[in-house]
């Protein structure tokens, strides 16, 4: 192994001091970030890395204390005991504290992100889980529209299959210039995040009106800092792989946008063309095992939407969810309409006519048999984010589940970070769930 193993705090402390701080103010806020999001990676690098058993990781939570130029710290605690009781023997592991070394010290603050994708790379294939990718793909745009007020639909395609490559999930492509590229689309998976590079499409609408200007006069050519203008204020986006399927040609895929305001990832979807191309970075599974089996809870907004559509689609958990959809705009509550559940039955109807903008909630309740799923809608007239709207959520599945008393034993929703924040320890608190059971993601941040 390549980790050393610090069997207590004090021994932790002692043993630290040999390694080298970085001295940067953003190492406080990924801290948070990996504390607050990725348990269960911290988990998976106990279990790889240290020689914790499974029946000692099941009764502990885990949080990064330290970053380190040669690893990371990460100190186990005991499960809420009001929730997951655990006996004397799991009380040995509360506060100790394991070091973990990357695969190469870091210089600088910009290289912890690549070691730390190393480190999940490593524990994840060692799980035999699906890990991040830092894989470049190449999509050319078929066509865009939208399929409700403010969700866009790129319909996105790769390029031809060669003639001796097998149809299925990996493959060879050709695309249009007669380049060989490898790609895997995956076509059962929901939640899968692509990250999208801005970047390319300015740029190459850049290069494209130099190329024009060039057989102009000089004085009317595009300048160099005219060129910079044109960068975008992110030079990258995630969005999520709504659905890919194989056709006779290649891959098909759909990736919808949700439009709201003057935001780089938004005003880059509405701009492509027919005929341009679309490149992505990287790509990330979405963290939705636990959702195999039990009542479960999806809660969602605009940007997370597409996620659970797929998840609808290739539900097999026996028990159909519950939906808590968040939409600024009840003309948006109509993305799930011609959303099918795997048994391909219809979904449950629901009249948006009858919800005010006062977050007040008209929800179907009827029951419909286990082939369905029930959405309770919200209609916020504002940006979907902050402690408030987190209130609604939990008050609003407060409301349902007194008048349909249901057992929850699942959660999954994504929504604005600030929001996600405030809701997760009241879903915890209603439901009495573990972190594990409770899994509510950040996908967009208001600011």
């Amino acid at each position: 192994m390549t980790n050393q193993l610090l069997a207590t705090t004090e021994n932790a402390n002692n043993q630290n001091s040999q390694y080298t701080s970085l001295n940067d103010p953003e190492i406080a806020n990924v801290v948070a970030h990996i504390n607050e999001e990725h348990l269960d990676e911290l988990l998976g690098f106990l279990s790889v890395f240290t020689s914790l058993s499974t029946a000692e990781l099941d009764h502990v939570d885990a949080q990064i204390t330290d970053i380190y130029a040669e690893g990371i710290t990460i100190q186990t605690r005991q499960k809420n005991s009001k929730y997951q009781p655990a006996n004397a023997q799991d009380n040995s592991l509360h506060d100790q504290s394991f070091f973990i070394n990357f695969a190469t010290p870091i210089s600088q603050f910009d290289d912890l992100q690549a070691q730390y994708i190393l480190l999940k790379q490593r524990a994840d294939k060692k799980l035999g889980k699906k890990t991040i990718k830092l894989t470049k793909q190449v999509f050319d745009v078929q066509n865009s529209y939208n399929v409700s007020k403010n969700m866009l639909r790129l319909e996105l395609s790769m390029p031809s299959l060669n003639s001796d490559t097998p149809l299925n999930n990996t493959a060879k492509l050709s695309n249009t210039k007669g380049a060989t590229i490898s790609t895997s689309v995956p076509t059962n998976e929901a939640g899968y995040a692509y990250l999208f590079d801005l970047e390319h499409n300015a740029m190459t609408n850049a290069l494209m009106t130099d190329s024009i200007d060039a057989n102009k006069a000089d004085d009317n050519a595009v300048n160099d800092s005219e060129k910079n203008n044109v960068r975008p204020a992110r030079p990258h986006c995630y969005y999520t792989l709504r659905k890919a399927w194989h056709t006779d040609d290649g891959i098909r895929a759909w990736v919808d946008v949700f439009l709201h305001g003057d935001t780089p990832g938004g005003n880059w979807a509405a701009a492509l063309k027919t005929g341009e191309t679309v490149v992505t970075k990287r790509e990330f599974p979405e963290k939705v095992e636990h959702l195999r089996d039990g009542q479960a809870v999806l809660i969602v907004d605009e940007t997370s939407m597409p996620t659970a559509a797929r998840l609808l689609e290739l539900w097999s958990n026996p028990t159909p969810p519950l939906v808590i959809c968040v939409t600024q705009d009840a003309d948006d509550q109509s993305y799930f309409d011609t959303v099918k559940m795997r048994s391909s039955l219809d979904s449950i109807s629901y009249d948006n006519s009858n919800i005010s903008i006062d977050n007040k909630i008209d929800c179907d309740t009827e029951t419909h048999g286990n082939d369905h799923f029930t959405i309770l809608p919200i209609v916020t007239n504002q940006a979907n984010s902050g402690s408030d709207l987190a209130t609604l959520i939990d008050s609003t599945l407060g409301d349902y589940l007194t008048d349909n008393p249901l057992q929850i034993d699942k959660v999954w929703g994504a929504l604005e970070a600030n929001t996600t924040k405030a809701l997760r320890p009241l879903l915890r608190e209603r439901l009495e769930l573990s972190r594990t059971d409770v899994v509510v993601k950040v996908y967009w941040r208001h600011d």
